[in-house]
């Protein structure tokens, strides 16, 4: 493990949030507007229910969900900017080894996403008078687990990536998605329907938007929900780093590492 690589490797994916539009826009353009249109839904529900406090989890819940979406693209997006800029085989011919690789995306994810909840966080506050700082010491393991979760989703992608290439390269924007209806991110997980509840059983997120939700309601930190989240999110984490090592060496074994 040489940090001089690692360093090398943050600032070159650091220099496209600056000079590649699109990655500004990933950043700061949609968790804004989605900050926007949920925050004047918010709005209306609390004109309706007179419940301030809709408002808060509606936008927390929006804010802190970006954190997830945002370390999972750093992971699988970063690898496909490799294959669109066809410097995939330049890096890995180099001395970076895999587990180096590993741990600048990830190091630049937690850049990116701080980056970006700080951002729509002042945004809140400022049109809504929302402050999740107020969430005090609970903010640490809240986006703790949510970027967990978007490293094993993103590990997940770039293994598939390595095996199947650039054709399933819709994953990148869409399989988060897939986890949002189980994670009750604006609502309680007791209105979904039983068998979605159980689903959400296996989701960590869920844990910690409900988590999320008592804090605000209560005050209170529920730590066994904590520790099932992590729980869950370690398992993922451990089974994805595993699929993606499996299916980097494969690509290396069969070629693959040239595919388009």
């Amino acid at each position: 493990m040489r940090w001089h690589r690692i360093y090398a490797l943050i600032l070159r994916y650091t220099y496209l949030l600056f000079r590649n539009f699109d990655r500004a826009v990933d950043t700061f353009y949609w968790p804004t507007i989605d900050l926007l249109l949920w925050g004047i839904t918010g709005l209306y529900v609390e004109k309706l229910a007179n419940n301030l406090l809709l408002v808060q989890i509606i936008i927390s819940g929006i804010i802190f969900y970006h954190i997830v979406f945002k370390a999972q693209g750093e992971v699988s997006v970063n690898l496909l900017e490799e294959y669109w800029s066809h410097n995939l085989v330049n890096i890995f011919v180099s001395p970076l080894t895999f587990s180096e690789w590993v741990v600048a995306v990830l190091l630049n994810g937690i850049i990116k996403s701080l980056l970006g909840f700080a951002f729509v966080a002042v945004i809140a506050f400022f049109l809504y008078h929302i402050a999740v700082l107020s969430f005090g010491f609970y903010l640490i393991p809240f986006i703790f687990l949510l970027m967990l979760t978007g490293w094993w989703i993103g590990f997940i992608i770039s293994g598939l990536i390595f095996r199947y290439g650039m054709k399933i390269q819709f994953l990148a924007w869409t399989m988060v998605s897939l986890i949002s209806p189980f994670s009750a991110v604006t609502y309680s997980l007791s209105i979904l329907p039983v068998w979605a509840q159980k689903v959400a059983i296996l989701v960590p997120t869920s844990y910690v938007f409900e988590g999320m939700r008592e804090v605000i309601s209560t005050g209170h930190f529920d730590l066994g929900k904590f520790w099932i989240s992590l729980l869950l999110n370690s398992i993922y984490l451990g089974l994805s780093l595993i699929y993606l090592k499996r299916s980097f060496t494969r690509a290396l074994d069969r070629g693959l590492i040239n595919a388009r």
